[in-house]
């Protein structure tokens, strides 16, 4: 088996490994994660556009939802990469790519059932799969260009 293979299937697997890490984070711990970033943001944003409100919980409500759809772009692109280097790529393997992150976003809302203070969130499945979408038609097209 080529070594570019197994590579590829690695960083699928290390990815996965990060975001369970990040879903088994209690609820405080996991906030506490994300208003650091907001705040990081906000201050950055400032600086840049002085005279800006924020309405904070709204914001890292907002930054949340963006790591959710962020963290599952890397995932598609990781997932269809790794199935390009399996083999061809054609529309099975988008829908098998895809398939794959869909069903890896359940099964992380699912986990999160055993999180203190942390539940499933339909709505975080639907943006983990519009995220994972971007990712490989993102790598389809920009495969197709090179």
């Amino acid at each position: 088996m080529p070594i570019h293979k197994i590579l590829s299937w690695i960083a699928v697997l290390l990815w996965m490994a990060l975001i369970f890490n990040l879903s088994s984070q209690v609820a405080e711990q996991s906030n506490q994660l994300s208003t650091g970033i907001t705040k990081v943001v906000v201050k950055t944003v400032k600086k840049v556009v002085p005279n800006t409100n924020f309405d904070i919980e709204s914001f890292n409500h907002i930054i949340r939802k963006s790591a959710h759809f962020f963290a599952y772009l890397v995932l598609g692109m990781l997932v269809i990469n790794a199935l390009k280097r399996s083999g061809e790529i054609d529309t099975r393997s988008v829908l098998i790519a895809l398939g794959i992150c869909i069903l890896y976003a359940v099964s992380d809302e699912v986990h999160q059932l055993f999180i203190q203070g942390r539940g499933p969130g339909v709505k975080d499945v639907f943006i983990d799969s519009a995220g994972a979408s971007v990712g490989i038609w993102v790598s389809v097209i920009i495969s197709r260009l090179l």
